[in-house]
């Protein structure tokens, strides 16, 4: 036979299909050559129209539009039922919308017909449940054209007869509340000061713990579930600050007290809530409670002496009695410590220094704005409900020696308290949070750095009060700081008072509070040392 004219060659190549692949279908290539006549001899040429992957790709585009008439024209003995098995499929998966496309491997978009003559395609599903998987089309030659050799298992490859994909909706497991380790703090055997937290949760983010529906997808045989193919996500849990073993000691260290009392603890570096403890229950005294704070104030005093210029070793001047705008002020016991160090001043808590110095030297205005540093006045919102601390501005010079003591008309909590602690601690006032940062109102994360001269200052303070001043009889771990607090209240020549005691040691910041217990150093201080031996 003589070879093929240039002219009938060059027919050839038009005719002939593009380059083929690398990936060949040797059972089908034999079927698809027939013979024509042409002048010299006999030339074989490729007649079947179009490619497997136009076919699928029409298949698919047709699919995604729902245009059934033109999938059905594309299949190969389509059975009567063919356009009931699709609109099946998306009603019982409740899709609103679908699409379907090609999977093209490693981006060549020719080559994706399988040896076997399957065409693999992504489908996505848009509902009630959103759902992506991925299926086979299994492609046939009929009648010199592609087409799809269609059966239930083309929709979904676990379809079958009486088999269906159903989307299941049911009402939702409500979302979890965790501790910081991942441990349940929302059932029944929680300790009920927790367990206020959780309410107060609850009542902040509302939307967050509101019944809703989950869906999930699953096969049926029939009537009857055999398998879940896609499960409910579920509500996402809602991770707090709380450390169950900070709570622990916390509780332990209050057992035997026998007036309202509250603890609270905090880490310095973040502002993240440890432990809220209260007891009895009935009242988040620790959050919610607004009290005198007593002596404890005076680290926020003392923030602004040492800021104007005040020295740790400065000789200061500490009577037993003063009067300070026409009114008296006296010390704890009315002792008379005299002429001492400023460090002494503080530890031993001078009503009487710290009252004429802030008067003398401070001036409203700049006790104010220093309290504002260590967050009086600012709204917390540390995910549950909350008081802010109060410093009304002096009316005059007596109600400022008042505020300079933590007396008068200022107010603050637990919560607050154990702030101004852990301000000392890590050079900054933390807005005091319960929830993860992303849970919080970004203007609510921001730090306001103390000045360093001041928390070298503070850091040289009130350790002393531990080991020299009004708490020294008391046995705290090694490292600790703090201060003590009596705060009056009512009326009379010996009112009922609060005992206080703040401080922090590492990592750590807390607040103690017992309601008309009296003195700080005997009540509230032996209660924040056996927290501290307890975590120890």
């Amino acid at each position: 036979m003589a070879p093929p004219t240039g002219t009938m060659y060059a027919h050839l190549r038009e005719e002939s299909p593009r380059p083929r692949r690398r990936r060949r279908w040797p059972w089908i290539t034999a079927a698809l050559l027939v013979p024509a006549l042409a002048a010299g001899g006999t030339l074989w040429a490729l007649r079947t129209e179009g490619s497997p992957e136009r076919t699928a790709d029409a298949y698919l585009n047709a699919w995604s539009a729902q245009d059934y008439a033109a999938m059905r024209r594309l299949v190969a003995d389509p059975p009567a039922d063919f356009e009931d098995w699709h609109r099946r499929f998306l009603t019982d998966l409740q899709a609103e919308r679908a699409s379907f496309h090609r999977d093209v491997p490693n981006g060549v978009f020719a080559q994706s017909v399988g040896d076997d003559g399957t065409v693999s395609f992504d489908a996505g599903l848009q509902g009630v449940k959103d759902w992506d998987y991925d299926g086979e089309l299994k492609l046939v030659e009929r009648g010199g054209t592609w087409k799809i050799a269609w059966s239930p298992a083309t929709i979904h490859r676990l379809l079958g007869k009486g088999r269906s994909l159903r989307t299941i909706t049911r009402p939702g497991e409500p979302a979890h509340v965790l501790a910081a380790g991942g441990e349940r703090i929302d059932t029944p055997g929680t300790p009920g000061s927790v367990q206020q937290l959780v309410e107060g949760l609850k009542q902040t983010y509302p939307d967050w713990f509101a019944p809703y529906k989950e869906s999930t997808i699953e096969l049926y045989e029939g009537e009857e579930p055999v398998e879940t193919l896609v499960k409910a996500t579920g509500k996402e849990s809602l991770k707090t600050t709380l450390d169950l073993k900070v709570h622990r000691a916390g509780a332990r260290a209050l057992e035997g007290v026998d007036k309202p009392a509250s603890l609270v603890a905090l880490r310095p570096s973040t502002g993240e809530i440890l432990a809220v403890v209260n007891k009895p229950g009935g009242f988040n005294r620790a959050l919610l409670g607004k009290y005198p704070p007593g002596s404890t104030f005076k680290v926020v005093t003392a923030s602004a002496l040492v800021a104007d210029g005040a020295k740790p070793d400065a000789q200061v001047n500490c009577p037993a009695e003063q009067n300070i705008g026409g009114f008296p002020f006296h010390n704890a016991g009315f002792k008379d410590y005299g002429a001492l160090p400023f460090r002494d001043a503080f530890a031993h808590s001078c009503n009487t220094t710290f009252g004429a110095m802030t008067v003398d030297r401070l001036g409203a205005d700049r006790l104010a704005k220093v309290a504002a540093d260590f967050g009086f006045g600012a709204a917390i919102t540390p995910g549950v409900p909350a008081v802010k601390a109060e410093f009304p501005a002096p009316k005059d010079d007596t109600d400022l020696a008042s505020a300079a003591i933590g007396q008068g008309r200022v107010l603050a909590s637990p919560l607050n308290m154990a702030s101004v602690a852990a301000a000392v601690a890590a050079g900054a006032w933390w807005p005091p949070r319960l929830v993860p940062e992303e849970r919080m109102p970004d203007h609510t994360l921001r730090p306001r750095p103390l000045e360093q001269n001041v928390v070298r200052a503070l850091r040289d303070l009130m350790p002393a009060v531990v080991t020299d001043g009004t708490a020294h009889d008391v046995s705290f771990p090694e490292g600790t700081a703090g201060k003590t607090g009596t705060a009056e209240y009512g009326s009379g020549k010996e009112p009922p008072a609060h005992s206080w005691f703040v401080g922090y040691r590492g990592d750590l910041a807390f607040a103690v509070i017992v309601e008309g217990a009296g003195a700080g150093s005997a009540v509230a201080a032996p209660v924040a040392a056996r927290f501290l031996k307890a975590l120890a």
